[in-house]
């Protein structure tokens, strides 16, 4: 075990991380002899499995390895693996064998089973892509869901114990932070992130490179280092995820940055329902600082760095730079006009630099394996990878990473399976309340800042949200607008009554009392929204119905001109009745009816009042004959 003696013969003798890694193996070398573990069990303990049993499962398998006498057989509760629509997730090595949608049950079927000495797999219970039509088990690396990404950001994500810093120094954290406080001065660092294109992965793109090179030049006495771990988008869960998975990779890229522009204090902002990621944070933060990678004389470089966790309330608002450093503040979360910029002005009044989370995990690489392998993967003028939260309707929901350049077909069809119920894909949503929607015509455009600004969209944190031939693209921008008119903050005009204005006339169109001149007043009204908004919420907003708008132009003019919406998602718009041809009088919809709408006797063909008739849709969704028609 580390024991503080042997902590301090680190600290006090040797000053680098070296001997922390040398420690650390030798420590277990001694545990692996004594115990010669024949197995590992990877169990993915992120949020999204944890919500669906998760832990129930460790708790299980704990409890079965006990019973069967297995005592060579090592649990380890990981992070994120990304495949969330399986969980809770389990991974056995030295096979590498990946079960999905795992029970109570099923982990003592294979306890009994597979993890006894001379056991087997057992197949079905496998993640089904992993095995082929002619029964043989692949490694998960090769699905297709895995085959296409390329995880620098997530590379410790479902790999190690994120509460065990032994874990995460053999897995590489903290050796980019020796190599800086050992073999490079503040401006190589710069120039290293300068070199490597590396953008600003929370929304805008702004290089980070510029932006760390801006604080440096910037003078002060005092110069701060903040994380946003915020991601306020709905359906996003990247930057949870990595903190999850791997927090010690944000606190050593924090110091790293801190080291290049001569701060000595770093804020993580993080929203507080985020539970998980805030107790690994402290317990990561705690560790580092026990080690010596946090605090005073680091490695004994002679260089202070340390690090405050700050939890936020959930305003989206603060996800923007200004608004979150006020935040930490102690003020209103609110935005205020810049110049100055935060490099020269930012929290407290000092110089600081801001990145979100998947920024910071790109930092570590990029330092030990050199600005021109960065640069080499993705475009010329987005370079790297991007991680992506992948949701709505496609099979594969989850967390994917992949080169950017990557195109939106290679995400939908490969890595995501596709829309299920062989539904045809329709667009996809991206940048969040921020972006706009991708539509089936450009699902070949490749996946990068440019590309997207040039047919409407953003990158924005990553959310990506799919969408099928059921989707009312008039319905998504009034949600989106739903969100951002909730979420305004209320300092500036433009943001606080446009946004309330739009929604008014989205609402009016979706409610079946839209005129055509409503059109024009939405385009003029998000015009003046992007040009006079304070901040980047209310410039954004209007983004999602001006890229409808654009591409599905004849959705609003049906809504507004005929009173029909095709998607038959807008209530004011359709009726519910029944096809006589088809309906078999079983009367489970009239059964089922909360209002008792629908009478008609058994075995005849059943009536719906559409007077009485709220539009719940439980009689369509219990009908066994496909009777139930919207019109």
């Amino acid at each position: 075990m580390m024991t503080p003696e042997k902590l301090d013969y680190i600290r006090n003798k040797y000053h680098d991380i070296v001997a922390v890694r040398r420690i650390v193996r030798e420590e277990g070398e001694k545990l692996a002899a004594k115990t010669k573990y024949r197995k590992q069990v990877l169990v993915c303990g992120g949020t999204g499995c944890t919500s669906s049993g998760s832990l129930k499962v460790l708790k299980q398998l704990e409890e079965s390895l006990k019973e069967n006498n297995i005592d060579d057989v090592l649990i380890v509760k990981t992070g994120c693996f990304g495949l969330c629509a399986l969980g809770p997730i389990m991974i056995v090595y030295p096979e590498g064998v990946f079960y999905s949608q795992m029970t109570p049950e099923h982990v003592r079927t294979i306890a009994e089973k597979h993890l006894v000495k001379g056991g087997e797999v057992v197949k079905e219970y496998l993640y089904k892509g992993t095995i082929t039509e002619k029964g043989d088990i692949i490694p998960f690396a090769e699905t297709p869901f895995y085959k296409k990404q390329m995880r620098i950001a997530l590379r410790n994500c479902g790999v190690i114990a994120p509460e065990n810093i032994n874990e995460a120094i053999a897995a590489g954290d903290y050796q980019a932070l020796e190599k800086v406080l050992t073999s490079m001065t503040p401006d190589d660092v710069i120039n290293e992130m300068l070199a490597s294109g590396l953008r600003g992965r929370g929304g805008a793109g702004f290089p980070t490179g510029r932006k760390w090179s801006f604080a440096r030049a910037s003078k002060g006495d005092v110069k701060y280092v903040c994380c946003n771990a915020d991601e306020g988008d709905p359906g996003a869960f990247m930057d949870r995820s990595v903190l999850e998975g791997d927090p010690h990779c944000v606190l050593e890229a924090m110091a790293i940055a801190g080291y290049a522009i001569g701060a000595h204090n770093g804020f993580i902002y993080v929203r507080a329902e985020y539970p998980v990621a805030v107790e690994r944070l402290r317990i990561a933060i705690a560790q580092a600082r026990e080690y010596g990678l946090l605090g005073k004389d680091i490695l004994g470089s002679g260089f202070d760095f340390d690090i405050e966790i700050r939890l936020g309330a959930g305003a989206f608002v603060c996800g923007e730079e200004t608004a979150l450093m006020r935040s930490i503040e102690g003020h209103r979360g609110e935005p205020r006009p810049r110049p100055p910029f935060p490099a020269v002005k930012g929290l407290f009044g000092k110089p600081t630099i801001l990145n979100n989370v998947e920024t910071w995990a790109n930092i570590n690489p990029i330092i030990l394996n050199g600005a021109a392998w960065f640069s080499s993967i993705g475009t010329r003028t987005s370079s790297g990878t991007k991680v992506f939260a992948l949701g709505g309707k496609i099979t594969n929901v989850g967390l994917v990473e992949v080169p950017m350049g990557t195109t939106l077909r290679e995400i939908v069809e490969e890595i995501g399976g596709g829309i299920p119920g062989g539904k045809a894909f329709k667009a996809a949503q991206t940048g969040g309340p921020s972006g706009g929607c991708i539509p089936a015509e450009c699902i070949d455009v490749p996946i990068d800042y440019d590309s997207l600004l040039q047919i409407g969209s953003m990158m924005g944190s990553g959310g990506m949200i799919i969408l099928d031939e059921d989707t009312c693209m008039v319905d998504i921008s009034k949600f989106y607008l739903e969100f951002t008119a909730d979420e305004s903050c209320g300092k500036c005009t433009p943001c606080r009554i446009g946004t309330k204005r739009l929604l008014q006339l989205l609402t009016k169109i979706t409610d079946g009392k839209g005129e055509p001149e409503d059109i024009d007043k939405i385009e003029e009204l998000s015009n003046h929204m992007k040009q006079s908004s304070l901040c980047a919420l209310g410039q954004s907003a209007p983004n999602p119905i001006l890229s409808t708008l654009h591409y599905f132009r004849d959705e609003y003019d049906e809504h507004i001109n005929k009173k029909i919406c095709r998607a038959g998602v807008c209530k004011a718009l359709f009726t519910y009745h029944i096809n006589a041809k088809k309906c078999k009088g079983c009367t489970l919809c009239a059964r089922n009816c909360p209002v008792h709408a629908i009478s008609g006797s058994v075995k005849q063909p059943h009536v719906i009042d559409t007077a009485k008739c709220v539009k719940c849709g439980l009689c369509m969704a219990n009908c066994k004959f496909d009777a139930i028609e919207r019109k």
